[in-house]
């Protein structure tokens, strides 16, 4: 990665997916706290559900040496490039990690994509903020919280084409 160069991007593999459960538990333990509720899809997850969309989504890893200390998913689902599980080990927090990885998956959308789309709780405001910066802007609170996602959840738009 650009401003950390012991750090190495990489496409996740069935080898990374318990680091993967660990790493995610760990970055959404904050979310949760923020958010007041533990009723968050990525603190329940399983081993294999886990593995089931390193295989279904494209999924970056990040390791500085051999630990893993961040990851991004993305999948296209009609135009909208989804973009989830945007973690960074919390000791590195705010270090520019999340930023130039959401920048990356971006990058790896493929070109029919019209839009990138993610969520994140409405509390979450360094989430909120980073997205913001990267140039999405909230759609409208009242619209039905998507399946898999928490009541209290936002979802974050931006064009593909900015």
């Amino acid at each position: 990665m650009h401003g950390q160069p012991n750090l190495v991007t990489d496409a996740a593999n069935d080898g990374d997916t318990a680091e993967l459960l660990v790493l995610q538990r760990c970055c959404w333990v904050a979310e949760a706290i923020a958010n007041g509720t533990l009723d968050i899809p990525p603190l329940h997850e399983t081993h294999d559900e886990v593995r089931e969309w390193v295989r279904s989504w494209t999924v970056l890893t990040v390791r500085d040496g051999p630990r893993l200390v961040a990851a991004v998913r993305g999948r296209l689902v009609g135009g909208t490039w989804e973009i989830g599980r945007l973690m960074v080990a919390p000791d590195l927090a705010g270090q520019g990690i999340g930023r130039e990885l959401l920048a990356h998956i971006e990058r790896l959308a493929p070109t029919d994509t019209a839009t990138f789309e993610l969520f994140t709780g409405a509390r979450s405001t360094r989430n909120i903020n980073l997205y913001e910066r990267a140039g999405y802007r909230m759609l409208d609170s009242s619209s039905a919280v998507p399946p898999g996602h928490i009541v209290g959840a936002i979802v974050l738009r931006k064009s593909a084409s900015t």
